[in-house]
């Protein structure tokens, strides 16, 4: 039995109905004022590692130029596994998985590298992933390396970031590695990784651009187009990220250039621009302020 104390004047000391609806009122209103500030510290945490990710590739692909001479290349094909030749991954030109493999040694990932291809395609690595979008994931999917791997099913670590570019014409190039000599337009205006557009609403899920993982060889799962702008991530019925750059930030996405510096690329960049920026060598002179 509720015992209900009595003030000196003789007035319940118990809430009203209408005082407790202006309190759960007042409540409501903080959190609808302390939910936004949340997420937007949880996003700008999500960027910064964003960014740290791309500045740890444009250490490791300098470092990479510091070793051999040359940068990673962006491999041969996409059902072509990691190559080993005498039991070691091979490298440069005989390489040809794309550079995401390329890079593992000077990631700390030197213990996948070696392990073997299958090992390789198929461990996870948090610096291949934006938390803006996601955790580490992999899809698990039927072997079609030739010549196969399994004789079954094969487990793919996926990768959310692309190389520059599908065209052929940018830092990272199809089965014969570039040096900085190459970059003639200069390794500080010529984009070299940024972060690529997916369909949301199938992520996990079997896609031609989201399946091979950051293995893949010249395939739109490592590669993507500077002929095309960059654009948000979607979520439509049908589709894939349409051979784009792009990301899971609000109006832009993050990148790195041949020179190892991050850079953030508005989404409404022009189609000339963004061309040049993944042209090494048009002769185009552009300014940080042009994107």
């Amino acid at each position: 039995m509720e015992r209900i104390v009595r003030s000196p004047r003789g007035r319940s000391a118990a809430f009203t109905l209408v005082e407790l609806l202006v309190v759960i009122a007042i409540i409501a209103v903080l959190i609808g004022l302390i939910l936004p500030a949340v997420q937007r510290v949880r996003e700008a945490a999500a960027n910064t590692q964003c960014k740290n990710n791309l500045k740890q590739f444009g250490l490791a692909f300098h470092n990479h130029h510091d070793a051999l001479g040359y940068f990673p290349s962006g491999g041969w094909g996409w059902n072509l596994a990691p190559t080993y030749v005498g039991g070691q991954p091979a490298v440069g030109p005989l390489q040809r998985a794309g550079w995401g493999f390329q890079i593992l040694p000077y990631i700390e990932s030197d213990s996948a590298w070696r392990a073997g291809a299958v090992v390789a395609i198929g461990t996870p690595n948090k610096l291949f992933f934006c938390p803006s979008r996601r955790a580490p994931q992999t899809v698990t999917h039927r072997d079609n390396y030739f010549p196969p791997l399994t004789g079954g099913d094969i487990v793919h670590a996926l990768c959310d970031y692309a190389g520059s570019n599908k065209e052929g014409t940018g830092a990272i190039r199809r089965f014969i590695p570039n040096r900085i000599l190459d970059i003639t337009d200069g390794t500080s205006l010529t984009l070299m990784i940024a972060e690529k557009r997916i369909n949301l609403r199938h992520l996990g899920e079997w896609q031609d651009d989201d399946n091979e993982g950051y293995t893949a060889g010249w395939n739109d799962d490592t590669l993507r187009r500077t002929t095309r702008v960059p654009a948000a991530d979607h979520t439509l019925a049908f589709g894939n990220g349409f051979h784009q750059f792009g990301s899971s930030h609000l109006g832009r996405m993050n990148s790195v250039f041949a020179d190892g510096s991050v850079h953030t690329i508005s989404f409404s960049i022009g189609r000339a621009e963004f061309q040049a920026l993944g042209d090494k060598s048009d002769g185009k002179v552009l300014h940080h302020s042009d994107f």
